[in-house]
């Protein structure tokens, strides 16, 4: 469409000023979206199917989306003045903006994602070859489908085919099997550079947001333990800013979900004292008042490794100025590769969209918070993995698969059998919040899709030291005390 543009040049990241070219917006948006199988992987009725219908290829809808992006950039009386024209990160910003208000949610993620891991190989975080671009890893998720397409889980019809016949519990153990085996080569990786002649005194299990990472973390270290390894944990959540710090947004809410909700200056200073044999005095954090309330002395001994579990161990400014070669990282993703309903129309489920469905539980089980509550956050929970976690995954050591074919049919009972799950009028007065709905509509339609579980199925064919039972209840996993 025909739109009035008065944004002439653009601030480049070394300040330097060049021709504003709206057709480069319209090519990173169509990247984004064939990266992940087109624009079409988005199509939501009620949402934005008006566009579809207006717009019949992809390019065009690219268009569309472009302009409103050079709409908002001459809605900003700023942009218009020649010392102040808008920087890539304004136009990128709005980019994501522009996608995720016509509901292009999946593309807006592609799009993050890539953003970031160019940020981090920018500023030398990340390797050419550490590069995760939109943050599927296609040579493992390709490994991941192949397996369950052998086992006829790789489609919810061809799951709940499984689950109605009875056939469940060989998936489970061979799946739980192939988890296994995976801590198994983790374990042996840590020996190999141990006793390749690697001081690693910190190891780091780190991911999104309810992919798995305790039980991952007490598996693990059972397994070096066995080696003669020696541990200590160190508990991030005291490093929180006071809850003073945290500013409420529009519906109350906070976003603790961001690696600077961390004094990340003094982690980094801490860790480097511990490392260096130094007793450090660690703040203790009360949730309940929301503040720290006073320290503890903390020391490394010689023998032992740094243990720590943590949604943000990836970031480097955590661990800026520590040497690689004392660090050994484990990254875990929900990764299992499932289609939605017969596979025919090539849509995948969504690896947030369980990670979702299991903090729901946990949150309404251990946090008295309400599923609800865990769905109107979740943007702050993806926003912080898509800048600091899943452009990282590169730096990984080792990366685990948390996430196992029989996630739904177990967790399926727990929420929306169980009645637990938001209602549509819950979400009424959310009506403005796009993110929430969609998020929503599609993990109801996903769950409804699904044939669940009974309680004493669960009971018969879980085992107590599976990663879901994380979320679920009835683990037998002892978590250690957090230092």
């Amino acid at each position: 469409m025909s739109i009035q543009n008065r944004i002439i040049k653009v601030q480049k990241r070394n300040r330097a000023l060049v021709t504003f070219n709206e057709g480069r917006i319209t090519h990173a948006i169509l990247r984004a979206a064939e990266s992940i199988g087109g624009l079409q992987q988005d199509y939501l009725p009620g949402v934005n199917d008006k566009l579809f219908d207006a717009y019949a290829f992809d390019e065009k809808v690219a268009e569309f989306l472009a302009d409103n992006v050079v709409i908002c950039l001459n809605s900003d009386p700023h942009h218009l003045i020649a010392n102040f024209p808008p920087t890539i990160e304004d136009i990128q910003d709005l980019v994501i903006h522009v996608l995720r208000s016509y509901g292009f949610q999946n593309t807006a993620d592609s799009y993050e994602c890539y953003r970031w891991s160019r940020h981090w190989t920018r500023e030398g975080a990340i390797t050419d070859t550490q590069f995760v671009g939109n943050g599927f890893p296609r040579k493992r998720m390709e490994h991941i489908l192949d397996w369950n397409r052998q086992h006829g889980c790789d489609t919810v019809a061809g799951l709940n085919e499984i689950v109605r016949t009875g056939r469940l519990k060989p998936l489970v153990e061979e799946s739980l099997d192939a988890y296994e085996a995976s801590l198994d080569e983790a374990a042996a990786k840590v020996m190999a550079r141990l006793n390749a002649g690697d001081n690693i005194r910190m190891m780091w299990v780190s991911g999104p947001s309810s992919s798995g990472k305790t039980t991952t973390t007490v598996k693990l270290t059972e397994r070096l333990k066995r080696h003669g390894l020696k541990f200590h944990m160190l508990n991030l959540d005291d490093y929180f800013w006071a809850l003073i710090e945290h500013p409420t947004d529009w519906i109350n809410d906070r976003n603790f979900e961001t690696p600077e909700a961390l004094d990340i200056q003094l982690l980094n200073r801490h860790l480097k004292e511990l490392l260096d044999g130094k007793t450090i005095e660690k703040p203790i954090y009360s949730f309940k008042e929301g503040r720290r309330i006073g320290t503890k002395p903390v020391k490394l001994e010689s023998d032992q490794v740094l243990l720590l579990d943590c949604l943000h161990g990836f970031y480097p400014p955590i661990t800026e100025g520590i040497d690689a070669t004392t660090q050994f990282r484990v990254y875990i993703e929900t990764l299992n590769v499932l289609l939605e309903g017969d596979g025919s129309r090539k849509r995948l489920t969504k690896f947030t969209d369980i990670r979702l469905i299991r903090r729901m539980l946990r949150d309404l089980r251990h946090r008295n918070h309400s599923p609800l509550s865990t769905l109107l956050h979740w943007h702050y929970v993806r926003w912080g993995e898509l800048f600091s976690i899943i452009p990282l995954m590169g730096l990984a050591d080792h990366v685990v698969n948390g996430g196992l074919p029989f996630d739904l049919p177990v967790l399926k009972p727990f929420l929306l059998d169980a009645g637990h799950f938001p209602r549509t009028e819950d979400l009424a007065q959310y009506s403005g919040f796009l993110d929430a709905q969609i998020r929503f509509g599609r993990v109801k339609s996903l769950l409804e899709s699904v044939e669940g579980l009974t309680q004493d199925q669960i009971a018969a064919l879980i085992p107590g030291d599976a990663v879901i039972r994380e979320f679920i209840g009835g683990s037998t996993v002892k978590i250690p005390h957090n230092e």
